[in-house]
């Protein structure tokens, strides 16, 4: 409660406020400064005692996760501060999304927080250091797959660099995959961004199973003879059920281990019209999104032997649970954290999942 009241009734409000209230500006300062939580063991210590108290295990795609609750990606691109999300309460952490080229994204200004919608709209187009940058930072950091060496599993999210035509796009996805899969407990496919052009036509239904059995294929190469890193796909919420249901045909068939469900949204329904940046173009995040991700997330659970991480408008400890009822197997939050910060980490890590989840294996785990 003091938590709560301290960050909602003073730091927040200080934040939103601070660097003239450029909203990507405070998150990068933000960000650097849970970074350096990391560097000191004699903070870390009684931190991780406190938060990881209410966490509860499981294993996912074979991959255990310490909690149900992770960092979406887009916080920690990165890597910045690998060292201390699991202090923070994180069960796991999503890096990424990042290109197999370093690029500058989108033009600035591109992050717009909505506070009288608890939304947020960015259209960052995946500004990242590349995927070298990021294995080299991994690596440094003694992070190989499965060490938990920072605590917790680290998933990356990858994406298509902007410069690369669609028809190169798979070989584009690969070279990420050859460089991060040594260091990633799961990849994560991003196929479902508004902000890069012409991403999402990578969700219909030939142009996924071309992209999808090619990583596979390639991660089952890389491994040697060893279980290959899991990868994941992300979907839209914008889909349609037709949509949504090629989506699950394909991933099943060329041998993904799970869904990520839902990206950011194009649609405005239930923001409010009427506030500041309410017309600024880009995807959509935040409690907006709460209804049509749920949706997504039990259509698919109800349709799908593949596992389900639940993301998108989790601003609450009941948003969790109905995530959990509705057949996800692990949460994701982003924009849940900006506006509630560290409390609602630990109300949603003393969620009792449902009978309803299930593993990669298609058996309960409760």
């Amino acid at each position: 409660m003091i938590i709560d009241l301290g960050y909602r009734g003073f730091l927040r409000p200080l934040l939103f406020r601070a660097y003239g209230g450029d909203a990507e500006d405070v998150h990068d300062k933000t960000l650097g400064s849970i970074a350096r939580i990391g560097q000191s063991r004699a903070t870390l210590m009684p931190l991780a005692a406190w938060s990881n108290r209410h966490r509860k295990p499981t294993t996912v795609a074979g991959i255990p996760f310490p909690g149900l609750v992770g960092l979406a990606a887009g916080m920690d691109k990165d890597g910045i501060a690998i060292k201390s999300w699991g202090s923070l309460g994180f069960g796991f952490v999503e890096l990424g999304t990042v290109t197999a080229k370093p690029q500058p994204g989108n033009d600035k200004p591109r992050l717009f927080r909505l506070p009288d919608s608890r939304a947020i709209i960015n259209r960052m187009g995946f500004n990242n250091r590349g995927a070298e940058a990021l294995a080299d930072r991994l690596a440094a950091a003694g992070v190989s797959r499965g060490n938990l060496a920072v605590g917790i599993p680290l998933g990356i999210s990858i994406g298509k660099t902007k410069d690369v035509a669609l028809p190169e796009a798979s070989e584009d996805y690969l070279t990420s995959l050859r460089v991060l899969a040594p260091y990633a407990d799961y990849l994560a496919i991003n196929v479902s961004s508004p902000n890069t052009p012409g991403l999402r036509s990578l969700h219909d239904a030939a142009a996924l199973a071309e992209l999808i059995t090619a990583l596979v294929s390639e991660a089952w190469q890389l491994a040697a003879g060893a279980p290959p890193v899991p990868i994941f796909v992300k979907v839209a919420p914008d889909l349609t059920d037709g949509a949504l249901e090629d989506a699950l045909r394909v991933c099943s068939e060329a041998g993904a281990e799970g869904l990520i469900a839902t990206n950011t949204t194009l649609s405005r329904d239930g923001l409010r019209t009427d506030q500041p940046l309410a017309t600024e173009s880009g995807g959509l995040s935040g409690a907006p999104l709460t209804r049509r991700a749920l949706e997504v997330v039990r259509f698919l659970a109800e349709r799908a032997s593949l596992p389900v991480i639940g993301v998108g408008g989790i601003m609450s400890r009941d948003d969790g649970q109905a995530m959990l009822d509705a057949g996800a197997s692990l949460l994701q939050i982003y924009t849940g954290y900006v506006y509630a910060g560290p409390a609602l980490i630990k109300d949603l890590n003393r969620l009792k999942p449902s009978a309803r989840t299930k593993g990669a294996d298609d058996q309960v785990l409760w």
